[in-house]
């Protein structure tokens, strides 16, 4: 399976100067116990619609709608196709957003599934995740964030897990030291997930040897759905503190703050706009005080396109204080 993954890897372009590579090293400093005492602040952007290009489209719109942060598909996000993107663009969109100082990040396609019993998909997947961070590289962009998948079948748990090892571990190793982060993102506790929610990160996380180039992308609708508390008084702040406790003080990445349609519990994933679903806005305050969040990229994912996001940006924003 390591061979998957290695056909990409001479095609990684080098960074240019202020490119990705400081960004990735500001997000350093930002982890660190100096900054953290300073408590940065959580850079707060979208998922937005590549359209005419990453350059063209993607940043413009991150600007315009006020966003300091962004993430993107780089293909088809219900398919497997590898989209080789546009060089001009990639070029223009990296020294854009090192210009701007705007953090990117690359969400991987929706049938991605190392658990998966079908051969083919589980081909499919590591193709398409080693393809996304080759993308993710020359875009300048810091994380890809995949989901964690699902053994499909119930009873077939253990046997997904060595897979996910097996398929994840060669792309993993193959990655160089200023590549972008793989960011696992636990599910809603749907169908027969392999990690749901807070508690099941430890053992993934183990199971690919805690490996440096992971980090986590936490999910604010998937965890409620999965039964975190955050629509409780000071249920976020437990969330938060809990999943420190469990994986350690820097695995946290990336946030999807998004609210959610359906009760905590619900194990469905429908998202919904900032402070008018289930969770409410209470928990974005308790997320944009916590410790763990601090210089922290937060994307929504919430429906009704653009101008939502920039509605919601500007709610967080007002939440965060600055």
């Amino acid at each position: 399976m390591a061979s998957s993954a290695s056909p990409d890897a001479p095609a990684r372009p080098a960074r240019s100067a202020g490119g990705g590579s400081a960004r990735a090293r500001a997000a350093a400093t930002a982890r660190g116990p100096r900054a953290r005492a300073r408590r940065p602040l959580s850079p707060i952007g979208s998922h937005l619609p590549v359209g005419p290009g990453l350059a063209r489209g993607a940043f413009r719109t991150a600007v315009d709608i006020g966003a300091e942060a962004l993430q993107v598909f780089v293909g088809n996000p219900r398919g497997w196709a590898r989209a080789a993107g546009d060089p001009g663009q990639d070029e223009a969109f990296r020294s854009l957003c090192a210009d701007a100082g705007m953090r990117a990040f690359v969400h991987t396609p929706y049938l991605v599934n190392f658990g998966s019993p079908t051969p083919a998909t589980l081909e499919r997947s590591v193709d398409i995740v080693a393809h996304n961070l080759v993308r993710a590289y020359a875009i300048g962009a810091e994380g890809v964030v995949v989901h964690t998948g699902s053994c499909v079948a119930e009873g077939s748990r253990e046997v997904a897990m060595r897979q996910v090892r097996e398929s994840l571990l060669p792309i993993l190793d193959a990655l160089p030291e200023d590549a972008p982060s793989l960011l696992l993102e636990p599910a809603a506790g749907q169908g027969q997930s392999l990690c749901s929610g807070v508690d099941d990160l430890p053992a993934y996380l183990a199971a690919l040897d805690g490996h440096p180039r992971l980090g986590v992308c936490l999910d604010t609708c998937h965890v409620f759905a999965a039964g975190a508390p955050l629509d409780a008084p000071g249920g976020t702040t437990e969330t938060l503190d809990r999943l420190v406790a469990l994986t350690g003080p820097d695995q946290l990445r990336l946030v999807h703050a998004n609210d959610s349609k359906d009760p905590r519990g619900s194990f469905r994933d429908r998202h919904e706009r900032i402070g008018r679903g289930q969770i409410g806005p209470r928990a974005f305050e308790e997320l944009l005080r916590h410790p763990a969040v601090a210089g922290v990229p937060v994307v929504v994912e919430t429906p009704g396109g653009v101008e939502a996001s920039r509605e919601d940006i500007a709610a967080l924003k007002r939440v965060r204080g600055r």
